[in-house]
C-alpha cells in the first residue's frame, strides 16, 4: 500500500464524540460568538448584526466541540451562564449549529453542564427564558415552566431547573463527553 493512501480521509467525516466544557481558549470564545451570531442574527433574525450584550462581560461561556482524541476541534454549540445575584443563576443564548442539532445530545448536554457547573459555584436557583419550541427539551431535563413571556417579539417560557436533578460539576473546564450512538 502506498504511503499516500494511508493519509486519505473520507470527505464526509462525521464526528462520533463531542466535548462540552467551559470555553478556555480564545478561538473557542471567538467561534462560540460567531455561532451565536449565525443562529440568532442570520438564521432567526432576532438581533441585527450581533447578539452580544452587557451580560457577556461577566458570563461564563460553555462550548460543545467536535472532539478529536479528546481535544476540542470545532465549536458546534454554546450557551452562557451568569450569576445575577448571589445564588441566582441564569442561562441564555443556547445555540447549536443546524448540522448538529440532532446529533449526540449536544443541546441537552450543554444545558446539563450549565446547571451542574452553576450548582458547583453555589447556585440556589437557575433560570432561563426558553424559546417556546425548546420547552419540551428543557422539561425532559427536569426544568419547570413558570410563565409565558414574550422576548424579542418571540414566545418564550420562564423556566427553572430542578437543582436536585443536577449534581454539581466541579470540573467544567473538562466538562462532559457525549458520543453519537450508532443506529
Amino acid at each position: 500500500m502506498s504511503p499516500d493512501v494511508l493519509c486519505d480521509l473520507p470527505l464526509a467525516f462525521q464526528p462520533v464524540a463531542f466535548r462540552i466544557k467551559r470555553a478556555s481558549e480564545a478561538w473557542e470564545r471567538r467561534d462560540a460568538h460567531a455561532l451565536r451570531r449565525a443562529v440568532f442574527c442570520v438564521e432567526q433574525g432576532i438581533f441585527v448584526g450581533d447578539d452580544r450584550d452587557a451580560i457577556d462581560d461577566t458570563a461564563q461561556l460553555l462550548v460543545a466541540c467536535t472532539s478529536l482524541a479528546g481535544e476540542c476541534d470545532q465549536v458546534v454549540g454554546t450557551v452562557r451562564i451568569h450569576e445575577a445575584e448571589p445564588g441566582v443563576w441564569w442561562g441564555s443564548r443556547l445555540a447549536v449549529h443546524p448540522s448538529f442539532r440532532h446529533v449526540g445530545r449536544i443541546g441537552a448536554t450543554l444545558i446539563r453542564l450549565a446547571v451542574c457547573s452553576a450548582r458547583a459555584q453555589g447556585a440556589r436557583t437557575f433560570w432561563a427564558h426558553v424559546q417556546q419550541a425548546n420547552v419540551p427539551l428543557f422539561e425532559r431535563l427536569h426544568w419547570h415552566s413558570l410563565a409565558g413571556v414574550s422576548l424579542h417579539g418571540r414566545p418564550h417560557a420562564l423556566m427553572q431547573a430542578d437543582l436536585l436533578e443536577h449534581p454539581p460539576c466541579h470540573a467544567p473546564d473538562w466538562g462532559f463527553l457525549t458520543q453519537v450512538r450508532s443506529a
